[in-house]
């Protein structure tokens, strides 16, 4: 059984305006999935979802073969949070928030509060309004661990944290990742900490799903191909090529994005396009998610 799935989910905020039209993927368990797009592209919206803070206008949803409104106390019990923007009680001291969130799950882990406490430093006595954007996020982060989710959902975990901070985040996630190999859904503009942790990447464009691949098949089986501008050659045409999922203008070239390895590419451009200058290489992630989120009209 999936650990997450969504089916043909469709979530408008404004009339003829959908976050999210027929989104389809399922986390199965023990993978950690970075879930990337550009703001607005509806990652917050599908965690929302997820939990059941939201509902879908159209499609299903399941948590561990549930749906999160009717079954809403045994998903949130089994999943663990932490929102971009801050939710905690600004009047709470962080020490008062552990202690809020210990109480309520069964399964609090006191260990590993004391040991993810000390790793980021949390002042226990400070209340949360006078925490920095930081610090606050860290004792979510706490919060969100420290009962073992089977699934942990995390929305710009690392957003506010300085380069020291994040790599303890990261150090810590790693570290509970192989002590019970947990399910991970997150959403980050950070690349390198999307590549450090991600297994697998699902990239949203538009409100649907853009890309679903994993980690290794991104690196080894797409290509970026410059192909110069000759004989009225354009985009477009470049798009019709198979395995073409991306192609915009750029300066003197079309840049252009194809599920192949480099190896393939040229041999496939030549003969498609009938032009032998062309360059094709393998794309780092956040290339990549530059030239998709930008290269798709």
């Amino acid at each position: 059984m999936s650990i997450l799935e969504f089916n043909d989910l469709h979530r408008s905020f404004k009339r003829d305006q959908r976050v999210l039209d027929d989104v389809t993927f399922a986390v199965e368990p023990g993978e950690v999935v970075g879930l990337l797009g550009k703001n607005g592209s509806g990652k917050t919206t599908l965690m929302s979802i997820a939990l059941g803070l939201l509902e879908p206008q159209a499609g299903t949803v399941r948590v561990f073969g549930l749906d999160p409104r009717a079954d809403a106390l045994e998903v949130k019990r089994r999943v663990g949070f932490v929102p971009e923007d801050q939710v905690l009680p600004p009047f709470l001291t962080a020490a008062q928030v552990l202690a809020m969130h210990r109480d309520l799950y069964p399964t609090w882990d006191t260990a590993m509060e004391r040991d993810l406490v000390e790793r980021f430093e949390i002042p226990l006595g400070t209340r949360i309004k006078k925490l920095s954007k930081g610090q606050a996020r860290q004792v979510a982060l706490v919060c969100a661990m420290a009962h073992r989710p089977e699934l942990l959902l995390l929305d710009e975990p690392a957003g506010g944290l300085d380069p020291a901070a994040r790599r303890e985040f990261l150090e810590a996630s790693i570290t509970y990742l192989n002590e019970t190999g947990s399910t991970i859904v997150f959403s980050s503009h950070h690349m390198p900490d999307v590549e450090r942790i991600a297994g697998r990447i699902v990239m949203l464009h538009d409100g649907t799903v853009l890309l679903d691949d994993t980690l290794d098949d991104l690196r080894e089986e797409f290509s970026l191909a410059l192909i110069p501008k000759t004989d009225g050659l354009t985009p477009e045409k470049v798009r019709e090529v198979e395995g073409c999922i991306s192609a915009r203008s750029r300066f003197d070239a079309i840049h252009a994005i194809l599920r192949t390895s480099p190896a393939e590419c040229e041999t496939q451009l030549h003969a498609a396009l009938g032009t032998s200058t062309i360059r094709c290489t393998s794309i780092p992630l956040e290339e990549m998610f530059v030239e998709l989120m930008g290269g798709s009209q």
